[in-house]
């Protein structure tokens, strides 16, 4: 038979994969913006932060009422991780409402350059999300693990298109203020990546009860 508990924890995760599903398409969404020059999608990925910030109170006030019910230490972990996951995934729709905030600036201007590399920063960002949610619901801290090395790839291709938009800007006062858009867009879907890790973190300490938050992952 199972505990209130469990029944309470399964609803519990089941409004957060709601508020992980929301949080990916909103960031999707925003690059989508972005290449299309749609500022109606951009206006969308703004609204939606609404919802997520209303998740996020929704989770937090079930996982306190859930703590008061956690009689194990496994409980009291999972729950605390739901509340820091939940907080990862309100960050990620904040760092998709930025990027679209930026899409809708530079839609009033002609488009700086043909986007490859932040279409494929965006690609990278998402995955990353996808892999980290997906070690969650299927209780895979091996899967987890490898999402944090992973993440130094985004890391390099921040640098790379960081350095060319400083160079335009170089070659071009005129592209000053298109290129300080793109380089918030881009630290931003860095931001993504890094969210993605944090739950991969907690992926793991809610399986292994262990703390890798400031371990060494190079390889």
């Amino acid at each position: 038979m199972q505990r209130p508990f469990d029944i309470e924890l399964a609803k519990l995760k089941e409004k957060l994969l709601l508020m992980a599903g929301t949080a990916e398409a909103s960031v999707q969404n925003a690059i989508r913006a972005l290449i299309e020059r749609d500022s109606v999608l951009a206006e969308k990925v703004k609204a939606d932060d609404d919802l997520l910030d209303r998740f996020e109170m929704e989770v937090d006030e079930e996982a306190i009422n859930l703590l008061a019910m956690a009689p194990l230490a496994t409980d009291l972990r999972a729950v605390t991780v739901a509340m820091k996951i939940s907080h990862d995934l309100e960050r990620v729709g904040d760092e998709a409402t930025a990027i679209a905030k930026r899409v809708l600036e530079l839609n009033r201007e002609p488009q700086l350059k043909e986007y490859v590399d932040i279409p494929k920063m965006g690609r990278l960002a998402t995955s990353l999300l996808h892999s980290a949610l997906d070690a969650f619901v299927h209780q895979r801290p091996d899967q987890a693990r490898l999402i944090i090395p992973a993440d130094n790839e985004v890391d390099q291709l921040h640098k790379q298109i960081n350095r060319e938009l400083t160079s335009l800007i170089e070659q071009d006062k005129a592209n000053v203020r298109r290129c300080l858009n793109l380089i918030v867009i881009i630290k931003r879907l860095e931001r993504v990546a890094d969210h993605a890790t944090n739950i991969a973190e907690d992926v793991v300490y809610l399986h292994e009860a262990t703390d890798i938050r400031h371990a060494d992952h190079a390889e």
